[in-house]
This record gives structure tokens, sequence and C-alpha cells, in this order.
């Protein structure tokens, strides 16, 4: 009551940044208070997935300017550059030194004969000469992965304990200082090694190689995480990119590889997020990578994608001797908006898979404006049906084969949300074959192939679009996920960096009760009181989603506690906002209820929110559906 009487005796116009100020200490300390704006990142370079080359699968550590240059090269004869490959990047391995006293970072001179004089910009500027990109490697600690693991590597950082550590930690403002505006580079790339392989009981902390930094990133243990400390680096780092870049053109990629709960928050915090840990060039390898992200279709969004690493295509399961393969693995991060960064010697890769690299058709896929990654519309564990939205309003369809055995998969309109009484047209983008049909039809998918189809129909919804259709323009601003857990439907392939010691590869988190585009958080189908829903968003209770709504007049959904809850007592409240106005809101709604329908006039809002609130303890066991949740460019209720 003071504060309303407070607010009377103000003058109007003062009322208006003490209303703004109120509203947004209310969102500060409630996550489900509407916020009226897009939160996931949108800082760099980044509104198609970066395309590009790095050094590490080819090279590791054993990297110079020769075969940096000889990639770049390549990348530009072979028209790979002016397909979109710009950015040409040097990982792990490049570093020297850190001068002492002043903590400038210095080059190994004997491998970059170009940076003698002062450092990295002669080589920056070739590429640049090139039009191409630049990128760097640095790691969130004191020291880099290969310090950890690489080993009696002859290509680690020389001199002293403190000279030797080459990380960020400690020298954040000077180091991204010295990469983007004295030296010229447009990328980097943070592990995360540092601040995970250095604690006081590592063998190379107790031999006295290296000083001992508190881990705060556990790779295999969310709740052994200091995930606040690992988000605040990540904080100082964006604020010097800012401070470095003024004009902003600049990407961050974040390798944490899928640990600390990064699914949830790297959207927020970087251009790119590692989802996984490395990729090797097996097959199986290739379906852990794909399992950590192809489940994460709406945590990627246009400035922020989704990173099951780079692709290995040039070595391995994926060489010139398995092309049905290395086609499957470009096809497979295309239709995952992953960023699409070659790793292979560029010098001596042969013609075939140069031409899978350069298959534009698929890139255009990967760089489509609307930036929405495949949802699965098929999914079993061996095979896969993967469908993109893209901006022209046409679709693509991956059909993968996971196993040994060739597959005749039935495709179908409802795979494909397009109406089963009107022609579809299908045209493979390897082939180039066009093919027609109605309703269904059959698509022969040999061992380990990927069919991949540019797709135009008739839109089964013709007014509008549903949200499980454009993921790149809804975003999980809070899911509800309280507990992280692991995943159990990630792959899990054996000869890791350990062979077969030890214990094997256990499950690993990554995104287990996230948000999910047709799909409850835990992979089953929609359905309210025994309704089911081929369309919609399922997530957990005490949840936010921000929707981005261009020019559509009006949002519908038929919302609910879903039948796989194990909560059947508390009950859900949704309300949708509009630029943070309340426009609807649903009575209490408990396990076993019909859905209510929703439905809200959006016209002119920019951010639509969605909110699901309950006073139930555990959000984990209150799965919620927003059931058929589309937005319509109509006024009026379908």
């Amino acid at each position: 009551m003071q504060a309303q009487r407070t607010l009377r005796r103000l003058p109007r116009l003062a009322l208006i940044p003490l209303l703004f100020a109120t509203v947004a200490a209310h969102a500060a300390t409630d996550p489900l208070a509407p916020t009226a704006h897009w939160s996931a990142y949108t800082a760099g370079r980044a509104t198609t997935p970066p395309m590009g080359w790095s050094s590490w699968n080819a090279f590791g550590t054993n990297i110079d300017e020769e075969k940096i240059m000889g990639a770049a090269q390549r990348i530009v004869d072979s028209g790979l550059a002016a397909k979109g490959y710009r950015y040409i990047n040097i990982d792990d391995g490049w570093a020297l030194r850190r001068h002492e006293p002043d903590g400038r970072l210095e080059a190994r001179p004997d491998r970059f004969p170009s940076t003698v004089n002062g450092g990295f910009r002669p080589f920056t500027d070739k590429l640049h000469a090139m039009g191409l990109k630049a990128g760097i490697y640095s790691d969130l600690g004191r020291n880099t992965c290969s310090q950890a693991y690489g080993g009696d590597d002859p290509n680690l950082p020389k001199g002293s304990i403190l000279e030797r550590e080459v990380g960020l930690y400690g020298h954040i403002d000077q180091d991204i200082a010295l990469f983007f505006r004295d030296w010229g580079f447009d990328f980097i790339k943070v592990d995360g090694c540092g601040v995970r392989a250095y604690g006081a009981d590592s063998p190379k902390v107790k031999s006295g190689d290296y000083r001992a930094l508190k881990p705060i990133l556990d790779l295999e243990s969310v709740a052994r995480s200091d995930i606040p400390a690992v988000q605040a680096e990540f904080t100082q780092i964006n604020d010097a990119l800012k401070r470095s870049n003024p004009d902003g053109d600049f990407l961050l990629s974040l390798c944490v590889w899928g640990a600390g709960d990064v699914r949830a928050w790297g959207k927020n915090f970087g251009n790119i997020s590692r989802t996984s840990d490395d990729i090797r060039p097996q097959w199986s390898r290739l379906l852990s990578n794909l399992d950590s992200a192809v489940r994460r279709e709406l945590y990627g969004h246009p400035g922020s994608w989704n990173d099951p690493d780079m692709l290995f295509i040039g070595a391995g399961d994926f060489d010139a001797n398995h092309l049905v393969e290395a086609k499957s693995h470009f096809t497979l991060w295309a239709m995952l908006n992953s960023p699409l960064m070659t790793g292979a010697d560029l010098r001596t890769t042969p013609q075939a898979l140069i031409d899978i690299f350069g298959n534009a058709d698929i890139i255009a896929l990967n760089q489509d404006p609307a930036g929405n990654q495949a949802v699965l519309a098929y999914d079993a564990d061996d095979l896969e049906i993967l469908v993109k939205t893209l901006a022209s309003g046409d679709k693509a369809v991956a059909v993968f084969n996971r196993g040994f055995a060739a597959v005749d998969a039935d495709l179908t309109a409802d795979h494909l949300k397009l109406r089963k009484d009107a022609p579809i047209k299908l045209t493979d983008l390897w082939s180039k074959a066009d093919t027609t049909f109605t309703n269904e039809t059959k698509v022969h998918v040999a061992p380990r192939e990927t069919r991949i189809f540019r797709v135009q129909g008739t839109r089964a919804l013709a007014q509008g679009v549903y949200l499980s259709e454009v993921p790149g323009s809804v975003n999980p601003a809070v899911d509800g996920v309280t507990t992280p857990q692991v995943d159990p439907t990630v792959f899990r392939s054996s000869f890791g960096w350990t062979g077969t010691k030890g214990g094997g590869e256990r499950p690993m988190y990554a995104g287990w009760g996230g948000a999910r585009a047709d799909s409850t958080p835990y992979g089953q189908l929609l359905q309210i009181a025994g309704t089911p829903y081929a369309a919609g968003i399922g997530i957990l209770a005490n949840s936010r989603l921000e929707v981005r709504n261009g020019d559509y007049r009006r949002i519908e959904a038929h919302v609910g506690v879903d039948d796989s809850a194990r909560d059947r007592t508390h009950a859900v409240t949704f309300m949708i906002y509009g630029d943070g106005k309340l426009l609807a809101k649903s009575k209490p709604l408990r396990w076993g209820q019909p859905a209510q329908a929703l439905s809200a006039d959006v016209g002119g809002a920019k951010v639509v929110e969605l909110v699901a609130k309950s006073t139930g303890g555990v959000n984990e066991q209150l799965p919620v559906t927003w059931g058929g949740a589309a937005l319509l460019s109509s006024a009026q209720a379908r």
C-alpha cells in the first residue's frame, strides 16, 4: 500500500522509469517473470553457423605456418571459400610461453616465422588479404588441454612454470586485447581443461610441472562442477571481447564438452557451444556426438549454435574409402546447424571429399537464415528421420540409417507436417533426382547412409507454423530442470582416450529432461488426458519459453500436464505474455484433466513468452505440454 501511495504522488512521466525498474527487479528475483526480450546470445558474427577449417584433427599440436596457410590456400583454390568456408583456426600448440614479467604471450617463431617481429599480425593480415578470417585457441585455466593430456609432447610451451601458463586465467583482458586488437584474430575457441585437470591431486601438479588450480568443471558430474564460477569467467571473456571488438566482429566458441549443464546456459554465453567430448574418426563416435546434439533442437538459435565438434571427414571411417559415411557425417552436421569446420589436411585431401564439403545445396540448409535446427520426426535405435523448416517455407528431410542393414523407410506427410492429399516433391541433394508422392513413400537407405532431400509441399497448417517447426525462434529461457541427470539416450562408444582401461564410457549429461519439440522432455510422445499431440512443445513445469514472433497475429495451444507426469497432485497454470504483458491465463490444471485451449492476440508483439507455473516441488516429475502450439497469421482462431 505504501508503494501504491508513493506512485500516486509522482508525476506521470516520472512513473515510467520507476515502473521499468520495478519490472526488471521482479524479473531478477523471479525467473518466470516475463522480461519482454530475447535472452539467447546475439553478440558477435554468427547469424548462421560458422564455416571453415581447424588444425586440430589433422595435426594436433604439430602445427606450423606452412600447414595452416596450405589449408587456407586449398580452401580458396577449391572454391570452398566462395561457398562460405572462411575461418582458418589455429588450435592448441601455437604458444611458446608467457613472457615475464609483463605477461605477454609469445608464439612459436620456429613454427610461425611471420611472428618473429612481434606476433601474429602479419599472419592474420595474410589470411584477411585472401578474404578469410583467423581463429586462435586458449583455455579457461592457466594451462591448456595438451599440457594436461599431451604426455611428452615436444610442441608444448617452454620455460618456467609461470612462463608455461598460457591460458586465460588471470590474463583475460590482456590476452583478449592481444588476440583481437593487436594480432587481428576474429575467432577464439576457449577450452576448459585448465579448470578441470590441474587439481592438487593431479600427477602433473604433484610432480611440480604445473601449479594447482582448483577444478570448477567436471566432465562426468554436474554436481561436482561450480557452474556459476565457469559462467563468471565466460562473462569476463565476453566483456573483454566487446571492448576489443567495438564493431562486434568476433566469434566465441565454448568448449566444455557438454559438461557443467552447459546445455542450459551455453546459448547465453557464446556463439557455439560444444555438446560432447572430442570427436574421433570412428562411426561409433559420430553416433555419440550426434546424439549429444540432436535432441537439443530448442537450444540452438541464430547467434548461438550447438556444436557436436568438428567434421572428421578425411580420416578413419570418413576417409575417401568411406564416402557413404563421410556424406552422412556432412549431412547430419548440416541438418543440426553445427558449425561446418573441416579438420582434414586439405593440402592432400582427395577431390571426392572436397566435393562433399562443397555440396552447395546441403551447405544452404546449414546456412538457412531461419536458423531452425532439424527436429526428430522419427526416433529409433537404427533409423532416424530429421526434418528442418527453411526460411522459404520449404522443408529439408534426412533419413539416417544408423545400423548395418539396409532399411526401406516409410516417409510420410505427417513426418513433414504437410498435407496428405497434396503432392509432395523430393529433390535428392546428392543425386539431384526429383520424385513426387502423395501421403507416403518408401525411401531405401543403405547401411550408414543418410538420404537427404529438399521438400516442397502444401503445409498442413495453412495459416501459420507450429512452434516445433521453428525451434530457431523458440528459446527455453527457463526449462524447469532443477536436478540435471545423465542422458541414457546418447550412444556410448568404446576406445576413448584411455582405450579400454578403467570402467568404460558411462552415460554423460546431455540435456536429459530439457525442452523438446514434438516430444516430452524424456522422449515420449506428447499426450494430455489420453489425447495425443503430433506437434507441440514438451517442457517441465516452472518454465518460461521466449518466442520471436515476427509478423504473426495470434498464438494458440492446448495446454495441460502431460500423461507421463509422475506428480499427480500439483496443478500447473499456463500463461501467455506479449512483450511483457499478460494476454491469457489458464485455470490450474492437474494430471488427468483435459487440456485447456489457450490463445492470445499477439499482433505487434516482438517477444511472446509462454510460462508454466506450479507449486510442485519437483519439476522433473511434472512435464507439461503446449499441445499444437502455433503462431497464426490470422487473428481468427483455427
